[in-house]
């Protein structure tokens, strides 16, 4: 198997599986205690039964949203993830390129790979960076202020991880950053052997955002799980957000929003956008899909701010639905991480293509030109919850 027979989420995930280690491809491809949340994320848009209109002429589709103030050519986006170079040697490169290549935003997280500096430098797509919000204060004054000079379009401040979730898949095979040889996992990583001579001989794996502050991650091997539990700050409310708000000066999300409650407060500390996500089913499991929860919080908030639909996404009818109920775009992880592992800015573009070229098919088969004519009146809901 290769890139070319990748033609869906799930082609490059089988891919991604082969060519990764059995402990990185499975904290990609994991998530917390049962996995309920995180297979709901998907099932939920399965739910929901789309309701074409035909002859309408729809020749030329305009698939291009604004969010935060600025315009993207695809109502979706990479979503910030962490230790992108752990599955590519390239990481946060090769997504920040391919993102640019199809003109659509991308975001680094605060456990990223590539400094905002670098990637300030060679990708004008608008960025957004996922903050983590640390006890040590100083280390967040210092993200904050490299984040500003790197001219990053959006901060986006991470609320669902006030501790860590229980990733049962993580503990099973030993997955720590940087990666811990044990018994259990030597076998699986001398039989990926591309992936161990990339990760010898490229330069060496960091956390460039935080390694002038703490050791983990970085040289000192730790589970993520460990880290959000030890390092992140749980006293983080919303007096400490609203401060962060106004520190940035500029847009402002919370990701990991969830409730009507929560989204209405988001607005009342000055956000211009929030994220209706779960952390990809990782962290409280039995928590609602983004997807079930999205009208509830589109009817509250969605004409005073921007709200994303992020999680669950595996082909282009899902964003046409959740763009439906409202949300002004949406955003993944899993979405471009497995094309990542298998065969980096290669990967992503080919995965990008295909969400593309499924988002406008799908377009014209609904009888629409613009993501602007997307509305409820395009989807019925088979239950009520």
């Amino acid at each position: 198997m290769n890139l070319n027979d990748c033609h869906n989420f799930q082609d490059f995930r089988k891919l991604a599986r082969k060519r990764l280690p059995s402990p990185i491809f499975h904290y990609i491809d994991g998530a917390a205690d049962d996995e309920v949340t995180y297979n709901r994320n998907t099932a939920a848009y399965n739910d929901a039964d789309l309701i074409p209109n035909v002859l309408r002429g729809v020749e030329n589709v305009d698939l291009s949203t604004t969010i935060f103030g600025k315009k993207l050519d695809l109502p979706f986006y990479c979503a910030p993830t962490a230790l992108q170079r752990l599955f590519h040697y390239d990481g946060e490169r090769a997504v920040g390129k391919a993102a640019q290549k199809f003109g659509t935003m991308f975001g680094v997280s605060s456990l990223g790979t590539v400094s905002v500096e670098e990637i300030s430098s060679i990708v004008s797509t608008p960025k957004m960076f996922q903050f983590y919000f640390h006890k040590d204060r100083g280390l967040n004054d210092s993200m904050l202020e490299r984040v500003k000079a790197a001219k990053f379009d959006v901060l986006a401040l991470t609320v669902d991880t006030i501790t860590g979730g229980n990733r049962e898949r993580d503990l099973r095979t030993g997955f720590t950053s940087p990666p811990r040889l044990t018994l259990a996992s030597l076998f699986s990583f001398a039989s990926k052997p591309m992936w161990a001579i990339n990760y010898l001989t490229k330069p060496k794996f960091e956390l460039p955002q935080l390694q002038d502050h703490v050791s983990e991650g970085t040289n000192t091997a730790t589970s993520i799980g460990n880290y959000f539990s030890s390092m992140l700050d749980q006293s983080m409310n919303w007096k400490d957000a609203e401060r962060l708000c106004s520190k940035w000066g500029g847009h402002f999300a919370l990701k990991g929003i969830m409730s009507v409650e929560d989204a209405k407060k988001a607005i009342d500390i000055g956000c211009t956008g929030i994220m209706v996500s779960n952390h990809g089913g990782r962290q409280l499991d039995g928590a609602r899909a983004p997807f079930d929860q999205l009208a509830e919080i589109v009817d509250a908030v969605g004409d005073k701010i921007d709200v994303i639909c992020e999680g669950g996404i595996q082909r282009g009818t899902h964003i046409l639905k959740a763009l439906s109920v409202g949300a002004k775009a949406c955003s993944g992880g899993r979405m471009y991480l497995y094309a990542l592992a298998s065969a980096g800015q290669k990967g992503v573009e080919r995965a990008l293509s295909l969400y593309r070229a499924e988002l406008e098919r799908d377009m014209k088969l609904m009888g629409c030109t613009s993501v602007k004519e997307l509305n409820r009146s395009n989807i019925k809901f088979r239950h009520n919850y």
